[in-house]
C-alpha cells in the first residue's frame, strides 16, 4: 500500500513538473524571443483572459458540450445496432462492413458544407457531422469483439441447445465490451474535434454567440490572441473530459472481471 501511494505520488509530482516546464518554455520563449502578444501571449495574460471572459467561455463550451454529447450517443446506439446485425448476419457483414472503412476515409471538411446545404447550418448539422466522425471506430471495434468469441465456449452453448439471443446476450455482448469501449474511447476525442468543425462551416444563428468553433473564427478575425489560447484550451479540456468520463464508465462496466482491469489495478 505504502509503495502504491509513492508510486502515485510520484506519478502526480511528475506530471506537474512536467507542467510547470512546459510553462516556462513558453514563457521563456516570448522573453527571449521578443514574440509580440497578438502572435503569442503569455501564460499568465491567457489565465487572466479566462478569469475575466469565463461566461463567454462557458457558454461557447456548453455549446459544444451539447452537440459532442448528442452527436456522440446517437453514434453509440447506431454503432452497436449496426455491429449486433454485422455479427448476427454474416453475408451482410461481407456485403456492409467495408463501406465502414469507407467511411472513415471520408473527408469530413469537404463534407460538411454539403451537410450544411442539405440540412442547413444550425445544431442539426453540427450534430451530424459529430454522428459521421464517431460511428465508424464504434461499429468496427464492437463488431470485432462480436465475432471474436472463443469457438469452445461457443460449442458449450450449442451443447445447452442455447438459443442465438442466449448467446448474444450471455456471451457474444460481453465479450465485445472492451472492443465496444475501446471504440467509444477513440469516439469521444473525435466527438469533439467533429463539433468544432461543424462549428468552423455552421457557424451561428447569432452573431458573437456560438460554440467553440465559431469562438474561435470570430476572435481570430477579431485579433483576441489571448482569448483564443483560451478557447483552444476550453477545447482541450472538453475532449479530456468526454475520454476520462468513458473510462469511468469502461472501469464500471468490467472491473469486477475483465482481466484488462485486474491488469490495471497490479500496475497499480
Amino acid at each position: 500500500m505504502t509503495s502504491r501511494t509513492q508510486r502515485r505520488l510520484i506519478l502526480i509530482v511528475g506530471s506537474i513538473g512536467v507542467f510547470a516546464l512546459l510553462l516556462l518554455t513558453w514563457q521563456a520563449i516570448i522573453h527571449f524571443g521578443k514574440v509580440p502578444p497578438y502572435m503569442l501571449p503569455a501564460p499568465l495574460q491567457v489565465a487572466k483572459t479566462i478569469v475575466a471572459r469565463f461566461p463567454d467561455l462557458w457558454g461557447s463550451t456548453l455549446i459544444t458540450l451539447q452537440e459532442a454529447a448528442a452527436g456522440l450517443a446517437l453514434s453509440i446506439v447506431a454503432g452497436i445496432l449496426i455491429a449486433l446485425i454485422f455479427a448476427s448476419a454474416t453475408p451482410i457483414r461481407q456485403l456492409f462492413f467495408p463501406y465502414t472503412i469507407l467511411l472513415q476515409t471520408v473527408p469530413i471538411m469537404g463534407v460538411t458544407p454539403i451537410i450544411i446545404m442539405w440540412i442547413g447550418a444550425g445544431l442539426p448539422a453540427v450534430i451530424l457531422v459529430v454522428f459521421i466522425f464517431c460511428l465508424p471506430s464504434i461499429i468496427a471495434n464492437t463488431t470485432q469483439g462480436l465475432i471474436s468469441v472463443d469457438e469452445n465456449f461457443m460449442h458449450l452453448f450449442q451443447m445447452h441447445n442455447a438459443s442465438r439471443l442466449q448467446i448474444l446476450r450471455t456471451l457474444r455482448f460481453p465479450n465485445a465490451l472492451p472492443y465496444m469501449f475501446v471504440g467509444i474511447r477513440i469516439s469521444s476525442g473525435l466527438a469533439v474535434i467533429g463539433a468544432i468543425t461543424g462549428e468552423l462551416f455552421a457557424g451561428s444563428t447569432q452573431v458573437g454567440i456560438g460554440g467553440l468553433g465559431y469562438s474561435i473564427i470570430y476572435a481570430m478575425a477579431q485579433l483576441q490572441t489571448d482569448y483564443l489560447f483560451a478557447l483552444v484550451i476550453a477545447s482541450i479540456v472538453l475532449g479530456f473530459s468526454f475520454f476520462f468520463l468513458v473510462m469511468f464508465f469502461e472501469w464500471l462496466a468490467l472491473h469486477k472481471w475483465h482481466e484488462s482491469a485486474a491488469a490495471s489495478r497490479t500496475d497499480a
